[in-house]
């Protein structure tokens, strides 16, 4: 079970106690938005993307979307998602719990620009019913990123 990898993951830096566990579903932007009473751009939503014969795991605010201009400038690539099948095989992680935590070797990760507005958001922690309270350097320090990307649009306010 994939939130029991999560919680292994942070059980070495003292921090599984931090993960959240609900009785309802958490498993889309606005379901987890809900169980947890905030604003769904909170939500750190983790995307799965296919580069190359790997993953890549883009963690971008609940209410930010893809840009395909800027994520092509970025990866050098068309932004093609994985299959739920290819996310769980490849990324370790099944659709509705992504995360940046206890992934596969080899996944590389990236922070899109649109978590910056936030002091603390919420990422999943493997499961579809579950979350962890982060501020940008605990973002930082736990997914093991590779760097800040800008590959998101924000919606008009």
């Amino acid at each position: 079970m994939s939130i029991e990898r999560v919680k292994a993951y942070f059980r070495q830096y003292g921090m599984e106690d931090k993960i959240l566990e609900f009785d309802v579903s958490s498993a889309t932007v606005e379901l987890a938005a809900q169980a947890l009473h905030c604003e769904p751009k909170r939500i750190a939503k983790t995307l799965s993307f296919k580069v190359g014969d790997g993953a890549i795991l883009v963690v971008a605010a609940g209410d930010a979307k893809v840009n395909n201009g800027k994520y092509k400038a970025q990866f050098g690539t068309k932004a093609k998602m994985l299959s739920p099948d290819e996310v769980e095989e490849m990324v370790g992680h099944a659709v509705g719990g992504v995360c940046p935590f206890g992934i596969n070797e080899g996944v590389k990760v990236y922070l899109d620009e649109s978590l910056k507005r936030f002091e603390t958001v919420f990422p999943a922690c493997g499961s579809s019913n579950s979350a962890i309270e982060m501020t940008m350097e605990d973002l930082e320090k736990y997914s093991g990123y590779e760097q800040w990307v800008d590959v998101c649009k924000l919606p008009e306010v």
